[in-house]
């Protein structure tokens, strides 16, 4: 079996031109063009010769197609930015992701979509809106990941390593995703994912992204993270960078993202806010963050693995599940470590008739 569009998955999702893999396995592009649109089967032997040098295992390439994001469907932060096989890469991640999740779906019970549309509100009032029917008050939020999956937000990771991808959002039918580079800071991704937040609940179903739209996106994750009435507690009129440092980790934001917000508010002036943002970029702050937190994981993936240990299923069978590598599985789920439980057990037919279980979340 061989399905073409697999193909074009596994070499998008490595970056890959078609002239460069048919250089890697001595066919002609037209030939590589050939398999992708499905008018050339290759042989048994190309096919294992493509699968070698593009890290998929070679069952891969004999599975049903996949759903792959467009760039119509999702919410790219700096689109502009991005080449095309960037573009094309993290989009096939997207695919690879709504697999693992539809695999997932098969055998837990996830939390209930709970992420309401706000469309043609403005962005603080939207953000307001929803902590108010979150039940969130004006508290600060501990763990953005975990707050979205327990509303039933599907949060992947992308281990890009390239600062042009930041992070994207999308619909598939009634599932929303969320994306996210775990190369940025610990802060930077938790604003990024209240930005794709943003686009869930303001913009719905992706359509044309400008300008004015990763605004309204950039304002509601700020008024999200950072209520305006904690803020305006911290009554600091004239505050240093320093000062920033300290007060950061209350909100669990950048430097920069709180002088933003302060500004925002009105607690400092056009020109402090100019000084603070020099003296910020001065001191490298832009890049690397001071005083830094701790990254956030996905507690439905810990949750799940472990449950699936318990039944002595671990990241080989699960990746073998899928027709993935360890290392494609590991970059979708925050590189949690799944142990590998051996014995005489079959895990993978035993997971495949197992009653779909609740997962509870807190």
């Amino acid at each position: 079996m061989f399905t073409p569009s697999r193909l074009t998955l596994a070499r998008k999702r490595r970056g890959w031109s078609k002239t460069r893999l048919a250089e890697a396995v001595g066919v002609t592009t037209r030939a590589i063009a050939a398999f992708e649109s499905g008018d050339l089967a290759p042989s048994d032997e190309r096919v294992a010769d493509m699968a070698r040098v593009l890290g998929f295992p070679r069952p891969f390439f004999g599975g049903p197609d996949l759903s792959e994001p467009t760039p119509s469907t999702a919410s790219f932060r700096a689109l502009k930015s991005m080449t095309a096989g960037q573009r094309d890469s993290v989009l096939a991640a997207g695919a690879l992701a709504m697999d693992l999740c539809r695999w997932i779906d098969e055998r837990f019970q996830l939390p209930a979509v709970d992420v309401p549309s706000l469309r043609d509100t403005d962005p603080e009032t939207a953000a307001a809106t929803l902590r108010s029917h979150w039940g969130l008050g004006e508290l600060s939020i501990r763990n953005v990941v975990h707050l979205l999956e327990s509303r039933g937000v599907r949060v992947f990771s992308l281990a890009e390593d390239c600062h042009e991808v930041n992070a994207f959002s999308l619909w598939l039918d009634s599932t929303p995703f969320v994306f996210l580079n775990t190369a940025k800071s610990a802060e930077s991704s938790r604003f990024d994912a209240a930005h794709e937040l943003a686009h869930l609940v303001l913009h719905a179903h992706g359509g044309p992204r400008g300008r004015d739209t990763e605004l309204e996106a950039d304002r509601f994750a700020s008024a999200f993270l950072m209520p305006r009435s904690t803020v305006l507690a911290l009554g600091q009129r004239w505050p240093g960078v320093d000062d920033l440092i300290q007060a950061k980790r209350k909100w669990g934001v950048s430097v920069a993202a709180l002088a933003h917000r302060l500004h925002g508010v009105g607690l400092v002036t056009d020109w402090h806010y100019r000084t603070l943002c020099i003296d910020i970029a001065r001191r490298g702050f832009r890049t690397s963050e001071p005083n830094t937190i701790p990254r956030e994981t996905s507690q439905v993936f810990a949750k799940v693995f472990s449950a699936l240990r318990a039944e002595g299923m671990g990241k080989e069978q699960v990746a073998q599940a899928l027709c993935l590598s360890n290392d494609d599985l590991d970059a979708l789920v925050f590189g949690l470590v799944i142990l590998t439980v051996r014995g005489g057990q079959n895990p993978a037919g035993r997971s495949e008739h197992r009653k779909r279980s609740p997962l509870r979340l807190v």
